[in-house]
């Protein structure tokens, strides 16, 4: 019970990675407000914890005055907001910096960048109130490494990873600390219907695209949304009491590669066998 008596703010948390980190936080003793712009799914995740342990509050994150709300209703339904989880987020569709509708740049900005600043505006005060806390960002591998024509997606991802840097650096003195995780390829509902036409491309099914696309990761496969909420649990803790700043990946290894190395490597074994 690593979070007993903690309160947690988690956006995005109906679904995918948000929904584990929900149950995970509650598993290990906290009490957790969820967020999304969809009422029925937070619903959803809400009935299936324990009664008691969460509440819903639907909004976008990238509206002050829906943020300033969850806030509220966290802190009302808590007594106190001790973690900030900034989990929700915007893909984009694959387009180059010259062919990339400006209304999409910027709402990719509004939510994965913007939204995380405005809660994390309207949370840090109530944490110093609180005598500190801890906020996680949910950033991405493409935070710190390039997707072909994705500059949305991974500009906003790695400028999400400064922000939390510059927040540490500021609110470190008022025991905030804030932390940022880097996930690369995560097994969700969302990203199982997304593959769907590279298994038809591939002739494959969705376990033959994970399997391909991690062929040159070292763990070898993709990472599971349970397994995101267990360093997040970590970060929340007191057990993490000492740690703020930190850009931690979260993605089998993949960061480690060089891919065209790992290309010429397969290519050599191929030619060999």
């Amino acid at each position: 019970m690593r979070l007993d008596g903690k309160m947690a703010l988690i956006t995005g948390g109906g679904t995918g990675i948000g929904a584990a980190i929900s149950k995970r936080y509650v598993a290990d003793g906290a009490k957790v407000c969820i967020t999304g712009r969809r009422l029925e799914m937070l619903d959803d995740t809400v009935k299936a914890l324990p009664a008691g342990s969460a509440v819903a509050c639907a909004g976008d994150v990238s509206k002050k005055d829906d943020v300033v709300r969850m806030i509220e209703t966290a802190v009302k339904f808590g007594g106190r907001l001790d973690i900030l989880v900034n989990n929700a987020a915007l893909d984009q569709h694959p387009s180059n910096v010259v062919d990339l509708d400006i209304e999409v740049w910027q709402k990719v900005v509004d939510v994965n960048l913007t939204g995380p600043f405005l809660t994390m505006k309207a949370a840090i005060p109530r944490m110093i109130e609180g005598g500190g806390g801890s906020i996680i960002n949910v950033a991405s591998l493409a935070g710190i490494r390039s997707i072909p024509n994705m500059p949305a997606y991974c500009s906003t991802k790695g400028g999400l990873i400064m922000l939390t840097q510059q927040a540490a650096l500021d609110y470190g003195p008022m025991k905030v600390r804030c932390n940022v995780i880097c996930p690369g390829a995560v097994r969700t509902d969302m990203m199982e219907g997304a593959m769907a036409p590279f298994a038809q491309a591939l002739k494959t099914d969705v376990d033959g695209v994970f399997k391909f696309f991690s062929k040159d990761v070292p763990l070898r496969r993709v990472s599971r949304p349970a397994e995101i909420a267990g360093i997040c649990s970590y970060l929340g803790s007191d057990d993490s009491s000492f740690m703020t700043g930190a850009v931690i990946p979260i993605d089998g290894g993949a960061a480690i590669v060089d891919v065209s190395g790992a290309a010429i490597s397969d290519a050599v074994a191929r030619m060999q066998g």
